[in-house]
């Protein structure tokens, strides 16, 4: 295909009334074959209203329309790794600030020691902070979109037995309204 034609891809479509069905649906997707850059997830409520134009009230109006904000599926332990990093590069920052001065000045190793545990330890609690940010951010999207009637959850189909299986998977673990779509997309054959 030329630039700027459009190719049908096909979706399997779930909606989930709790982040623990959720979250294990994608673990049995994950585990037979399907890729997490295969799934993407409802954007925030203002991100999708911005890019429609319009508020909406129910996930429902959404699920089948290819105008909606969508975010992609990020793992927990990718969460989890993002705020250790956070965590990590603040307390090598902190420890690293205070170890400088202490080393220019000529003071001894054990002074350089106690002036990176402190350094470290303001760097840590920082880190500490921004994580429960992140975690804060995170359980306030959940509570979104579950009050605008659930957790939406889109996953790229290839053929109809991706279809099949990622049916039976979204169905085996309480997905409502469990169905395939087409949505037209850009090509990529650019």
């Amino acid at each position: 295909m030329k630039g700027g034609e459009m190719q049908m891809v096909r979706e399997a479509v779930a909606v989930f009334q709790t982040e623990k069905d959720m979250q294990a649906a994608i673990d049995d997707l994950l585990n037979h074959g399907f890729n997490r850059a295969e799934m993407s997830l409802l954007a925030s409520t203002e991100a999708v209203e911005t890019k429609l134009g319009h508020r909406f009230r129910s996930v429902r109006e959404l699920e089948d329309d290819p105008e909606a904000a969508t975010i992609a599926y990020s793992t927990v332990e990718v969460s989890g790794a993002a705020e250790g990093a956070v965590i990590a590069t603040l307390t090598y920052l902190g420890a690293l600030a205070a170890f400088v001065p202490v080393v220019a000045g000529g003071g001894a190793l054990a002074a350089a020691l106690i002036a990176m545990g402190v350094g470290g330890g303001s760097g840590a609690t920082i880190g500490a902070l921004l994580a429960r940010l992140i975690e804060k951010d995170h359980a306030d999207y959940i509570a979104d979109q579950l009050s605008h009637g659930g957790l939406v959850l889109w996953v790229r189909t290839w053929n109809s037995d991706d279809e099949a299986a990622a049916m039976r998977i979204l169905k085996s673990h309480s997905g409502e309204d469990v169905h395939v779509h087409g949505v037209q997309t850009p090509s990529s054959d650019s």
